[in-house]
C-alpha cells in the first residue's frame, strides 16, 4: 500500500455453513499493531498512514487471523 491508500479486508468463518458462522462473523473485530503505520476501522478498512509495516489482526472469540501490511511512500 502507498501512504494515503485505503483497502478493505474481510474475515469470515470457514466453513461458511458452520452452525456458528453467523455468530463468529458478527463478532469480528479488527486491530493494528502499529497505528502510526496503518490504521484499521471496525469494517476492516485499512488506511496507510506512514512508511513501514504493521500487522492487522481480525479476532472473533478464540479465532484470529492476521495479515502483514507494508506501506511505502506515495508516488
Amino acid at each position: 500500500m502507498k501512504v494515503g491508500d485505503t483497502k478493505q479486508v474481510t474475515a469470515t468463518a470457514d466453513p461458511a455453513d458452520a452452525d456458528d458462522a453467523a455468530t463468529v462473523n458478527a463478532a469480528i473485530t479488527y486491530a493494528s499493531d502499529n497505528t502510526a503505520i496503518a490504521k484499521v476501522a471496525a469494517d476492516g478498512t485499512i488506511t496507510a498512514v506512514a512508511e513501514g509495516t504493521a500487522t492487522i489482526t481480525a479476532t472473533s472469540g478464540s479465532f484470529t487471523a492476521s495479515v502483514k501490511v507494508t506501506v511505502v511512500a506515495a508516488s
